[in-house]
């Protein structure tokens, strides 16, 4: 579904990226983990047409993403708080996105009561606007704004980051059941090893912009991932 030839970012004479060949099927569960400065979000701002690439592309369900705008209507994604309107609280938010995506109130509220656990009673209803919640508060509201409109490809940046345990453990089932049930292209950056482990079916690890393992899941692949961010591995 989502194809990357020949891609590469420079910065002056700072190459941050440089990926020759990057292909991610429909449904497929995907993790990018790196140090930083690997290129994780550089990747992921090239996909969402946020940033130009120096040479190459990245083709989404047949779309060039940099040459046209209809992979939008299909694709969503929560990278950073900039992705939030600050003076909006949850509700507003969550409407707003649902208008550009073609939802109306019902619909959103439908979606949104799947969610109950995951907010803990800490968003909906509370009558604060989003630049004043938590960073983790932030999150949950990004991550489930992500998942309105029924969305063939969802991008998370460190979805991971700034959340409780409880949280994260309920996010993580999230994930799993957007891949696995609902058959959504999802894909995660963490520097998080358990947790990409655990809800992705596939791992690409980026070192220096450049693609330096690609990992089927299985048992053994945390132990493999420790090793080389460790240093007591062979890079290939």
């Amino acid at each position: 579904m989502i194809t990357t030839s020949n891609l590469s970012k420079t910065y002056g004479n700072n190459q941050v990226l440089n990926i020759d060949s990057l292909n991610i099927p429909k449904g497929q569960s995907f993790g990018l983990v790196g140090n930083n400065g690997a290129g994780k979000t550089t990747y992921f701002s090239l996909l969402l047409d946020l940033i130009q690439p120096t040479t190459g592309h990245i083709i989404n369900h047949n779309i060039q993403v940099n040459k046209s705008e209809d992979w939008k209507p299909f694709t969503s994604a929560f990278i950073d708080e900039s992705f939030l309107i600050g003076y909006l609280t949850a509700e507003e938010y969550f409407y707003f996105i649902g208008e550009l995506r073609g939802q109306n109130k019902a619909d959103v509220d439908t979606l949104i009561a799947q969610f109950k656990d995951f907010f803990h009673d800490e968003i909906l209803g509370q009558k604060k606007y989003l630049r004043d919640l938590s960073k983790g508060n932030q999150k949950k509201a990004g991550i489930v704004a992500a998942l309105i409109g029924n969305p063939e490809v969802i991008i998370l940046d460190e979805p991971f980051a700034n959340l409780d345990p409880t949280t994260q453990i309920r996010l993580k089932d999230i994930i799993k059941d957007l891949a696995q049930k609902q058959g959504i292209t999802v894909l995660v950056s963490s520097h998080d090893l358990l947790h990409v482990t655990d809800v992705c079916e596939r791992i690409v690890v980026l070192e220096k912009g450049e693609i330096v393992k690609d990992l089927a899941t299985s048992h053994a692949t945390l132990k493999e991932l420790e090793a080389h961010f460790s240093g007591t591995d062979v890079v290939l």
